[in-house]
């Protein structure tokens, strides 16, 4: 027969917990962690609190005012604007990319890499990123590689002018007109006419042209040449005639004008000349504006209208790979059963995704959609860096306007209550994640 046990029980004051450590204990232990806590969230928190209520000096009191100002001052009504823009459209791309990439990731065999790949941008820092993109959204062709891809996608269905900067020299026949240039007379059948042009750099010339020549009279119709009418050298070439060292402008279009109207029209051959028929006659030539349109140069990623999309699209390449990496990890815990019992049940894969998967993915889902918001409320790194000066103001956030409020601008007030707003935002985000959290454990 067993001996009775001989511990007594612990008296009423020093309780033990599961582990059998004192409660004194635990605290001790925690006391470092709650000191460092009250000294570097809850003093702050209190500080800001009170602060906002107090002028810009800090020795009067401004009772709401600050408060006020944040839906009235027009810097701070734009962040806002943008940050509701930036709290919808981030962490729903973001997650719906790291769902996409999840679940298609899992069919292929470098599933893995693709991941690693994806994921790899996280470990960028956002002052890092936030240069990466700026670079990447240069207005210029030659240095931003979205407008870079962006121009070579034009310039495949629709090519630019060969002669941008063309115009007419000394002694010229033509006058501007429309963005082109028209003849000051007009012409007749029978007629060579000289269109001379300057302004093109050699190495800018198309691929196609060959010297100049000057164009052969014909009786019932109208010919002429148009040409780089420019020799290097002082004192080299002739004004107003094809020299041997010049180029025509091949391509270049010819409008005949009557009364405002086109009778006829031709492009000018590889040496410069071209021809047009009776119908002519007593009309103005006119080389069109589309002749001396300026290339393509994209589009302007980083000015008022794109600004905040570009900078959602920098976030996004950041998260997009963390949303994947947790959403895989719930998918890993998806029984494969309910996954092949639909399909045995005649279910397309879209509707085994839509019906099956989306559903009991929906507490993942959430926890990384609640994550980014709250992140996305903070975001202050991307805008500042990627945003240039004069589109700053446009791509404003209220993490953004905090900081310039409170150390460009002077007015720490204000500031202080952008960062209780900016907490009161916060807070029901993080009660929703906490709340679900909770009824996954007990689940």
């Amino acid at each position: 027969m067993a001996a009775p046990s001989t511990t007594a029980p612990a008296p009423p004051g020093r309780r033990r917990s599961v582990t059998g450590t004192r409660r004194s204990v635990a605290v001790l232990f925690l006391l470092p962690a709650l000191v460092l806590l009250g000294a570097l969230v809850v003093y702050p928190i209190g500080y800001s609190l009170i602060r906002s209520f107090y002028n810009a000096n800090g020795d009067g009191f401004a009772g709401f005012d600050n408060y006020k100002a944040i839906f009235t001052d027009d810097g701070i009504r734009t962040a806002l604007k943008n940050n509701v823009i930036w709290v919808v459209f981030a962490p729903t791309v973001s997650t719906a990319l790291g769902l996409i990439f999840a679940v298609l990731t899992e069919r292929v065999r470098w599933g893995t890499a693709f991941k690693l790949v994806v994921f790899m941008p996280m470990a960028i820092s956002m002052l890092a990123a936030g240069i990466i993109f700026r670079l990447v959204y240069d207005q210029d062709p030659n240095k931003g590689v979205a407008n870079a891809v962006w121009v070579g996608i034009h310039d495949t269905f629709a090519q630019s002018s060969a002669f941008p900067n063309a115009h007419p020299g000394r002694e010229s026949p033509l006058r501007p007109d429309q963005g082109g240039f028209i003849t000051t007379a007009t012409v007749h059948t029978g007629q060579t006419v000289t269109l001379p042009l300057v302004g093109v750099a050699p190495d800018q010339m198309p691929d196609g042209a060959r010297k100049a020549v000057a164009a052969t009279a014909d009786p019932g119709k109208i010919t002429g040449t148009t040409w780089q009418d420019f020799t290097r050298g002082k004192g080299v070439g002739k004004l107003g005639a094809p020299d041997p060292s010049e180029l025509g402008y091949d391509g270049m279009r010819i409008e005949a004008v009557k009364n405002g109207k086109v009778v006829a029209s031709t492009k000018a051959a590889a040496d410069g000349t071209f021809t047009l028929p009776a119908a002519a006659d007593g009309a103005q030539l006119r080389l069109p504006a589309s002749n001396f349109k300026q290339p393509y140069n994209g589009v302007d990623w980083l000015g008022p209208t794109l600004v905040t999309p570009a900078i959602i699209g920098s976030y996004v390449w950041m998260w997009a790979g963390f949303a994947m990496v947790l959403i895989a990890a719930g998918l890993a815990g998806v029984p494969r059963e309910l996954l092949e019992a639909a399909r045995v049940d005649g279910a397309s894969e879209w509707q085994v995704f839509r019906k099956v998967t989306v559903p009991l993915l929906a507490p993942v889902l959430a926890v990384v959609t609640v994550t980014l918001m709250i992140n996305v409320l903070k975001v202050f790194d991307l805008v500042y860096i990627i945003a240039p000066g004069s589109s700053q103001d446009d791509a404003n956030v209220l993490a953004l306007e905090l900081y310039r409020k409170g150390f460009s601008e002077g007015q720490p007030g204000i500031a202080s209550a952008i960062a209780v707003f900016l907490l009161l935002l916060v807070i029901p985000v993080m009660w929703f994640n906490v709340r679900r959290l909770r009824r996954e454990e007990r689940r």
